[in-house]
């Protein structure tokens, strides 16, 4: 199974070399993703998979798009 991992603002340096194909176990969640790629789960505000809100929890499938934001500040 493979999915498609994106890392935006400061989680960006993690982004995978194999992004657009990265390989998944079955019933991998999002937290497992991100500790797989060097991202503690708490750096992580926002989810996204397949275009909807998605949590640390979420069981990846085949095919998803995976989106991990930070908190983001400014002003």
């Amino acid at each position: 199974m493979k999915i498609i991992v994106k890392c935006f603002a400061t989680l960006a340096p993690h982004l995978p070399e194999n992004s657009d194909d990265f390989p998944i176990n079955k019933g991998e969640t999002v937290a497992e993703v991100a500790q797989r790629i060097g991202i503690d789960p708490d750096e992580i505000n926002l989810i996204f998979v397949n275009s909807a809100r998605a949590y640390l929890d979420t069981e990846l499938q085949d095919g998803d798009r995976l989106g991990l934001f930070p908190a983001v500040g400014g002003g």
